[in-house]
């Protein structure tokens, strides 16, 4: 493997670290958020903007790539990074979640997940086996164990059936896709908001020596602050020499408080969903766009940013956009929120870096409560 998977923490401060993990197409400095490119897109951006905007690592998901192009198509047209035109990570979602949250369209057995197409009613079987194959096949850097994860509130016992099946799985996923082997493989923790179910998930997944270790399950209907709390003390718990990854979580509050916690990775579609329905993220707070105060507004979302949809076009201009339905707006709104995400990723691993976290911590928390206040 060439050294692939090994991970280095580089600079701590408290619980939080700044660090280096090697993959087949380049180090992924942490902590880092990933966006989300669920069928090889990025919403809104072409591969060139998405390549300016210099992300660490894409997200994709096996399960929508399997419904289409097909694993085959993509496999064919030489992998997914030549597909998509990137040419940097990527992880590859299993798919799990959006199996499982397909309640009236699959059966669930301990050898798999049988499911139909919610495009066009095909069925399709899920195994271990096959999620590892597929992930394999796309030529991904990061691949997911196939996993089950309930919604939140879930009684103890779904939750107990989940994590038992997810940790028989996950066993399955390492025999399919041994260490040593491309791509590398992460293992999965659930149990929802139940600790001892957690550490019980966790210490199934730790002799099969995984190459990174994620947090599932959280931000599915549970309060932030219990999530909080959850991550908080779980995360110190996951393995220090292996990279953390907190899936599907990605408020700035989110992420500014699982960094001070220990998680290194993060993905969520919120800046790329919230651009494309009229919310930019700015250092002053969100902005809706569609709001009548902007009509005229002849500043740019946000004058501290440096991206370029700020150093070109006024307020006035994207809400024109936005209401005209243009679909020019989605690309400069995305381009913007993204990189507010990226940049503010940066900040978090220079301040941590430079033993500056916590007070960084303390000026974001501050401007997000403003936020809030003042909306």
């Amino acid at each position: 493997m060439s050294g692939y998977g090994a991970f280095q923490v580089v600079a701590r401060e408290g619980l939080a670290r700044a660090g280096e993990l090697v993959t087949p197409h380049g180090v992924v400095k942490t902590p880092a958020f990933m966006p989300v490119g669920t069928a090889g897109s990025v919403k809104g951006l072409t591969p060139w903007e998405l390549a300016r905007l210099s992300p660490e690592m894409v997200l994709a998901n096996t399960y929508h790539l399997l419904l289409r192009p097909g694993v085959e198509v993509v496999a064919e047209l030489g992998g997914l990074h030549r597909f998509m035109g990137w040419s940097g990570p990527i992880l590859t979602d299993s798919g799990g979640f959006q199996v499982f949250s397909l309640s009236q369209l699959r059966r669930v057995s301990p050898e798999g997940v049988v499911f139909r197409s919610h495009i066009d009613g095909r069925e399709f079987v899920l195994t271990p086996e096959s999620c590892m194959e597929a992930q394999r096949r796309l030529g991904v850097d990061v691949a997911m164990a196939l996993d089950v994860c309930p919604a939140l509130p879930a009684s103890r016992k779904t939750l107990e059936q989940a994590v038992e099946l997810t940790s028989q799985w996950a066993r399955r996923c390492r025999q399919k896709l041994p260490a040593g082997e491309l791509p590398l493989l992460f293992g999965i923790v659930q149990g929802g908001l139940d600790l001892h179910l957690r550490r019980k998930a966790l210490e199934a997944l730790l002799p099969l020596n995984f190459d990174g270790y994620a947090l599932g399950g959280f931000s599915v209907g549970e309060p932030a602050e219990a999530m909080w709390q959850a991550v908080g003390v779980l995360a110190p718990e996951l393995p220090a020499e292996r990279p953390r990854y907190l899936m599907g979580v990605g408020t700035v509050r989110d992420i500014v408080e699982a960094v001070a916690a220990g998680v290194d990775l993060f993905d969520c579609v919120i800046p790329t969903r919230n651009a494309r329905n009229g919310l930019l993220h700015t250092s002053r707070g969100p902005v809706v766009v569609k709001h009548a105060r902007y009509r005229t507004c002849p500043e740019p979302p946000d004058p501290q940013c440096t991206c370029p949809t700020c150093q070109a076009c006024s307020l006035a201009y994207l809400r024109h956009l936005f209401l005209a339905r243009e679909a020019a707006y989605v690309v400069l709104a995305t381009v913007h929120n993204l990189h507010f995400y990226l940049t503010l990723m940066r900040k978090v691993r220079s301040a941590i870096i430079a033993s500056r976290f916590a007070e960084l911590r303390q000026v974001v928390l501050a401007e997000q409560a403003a936020a809030v206040e003042a909306s």
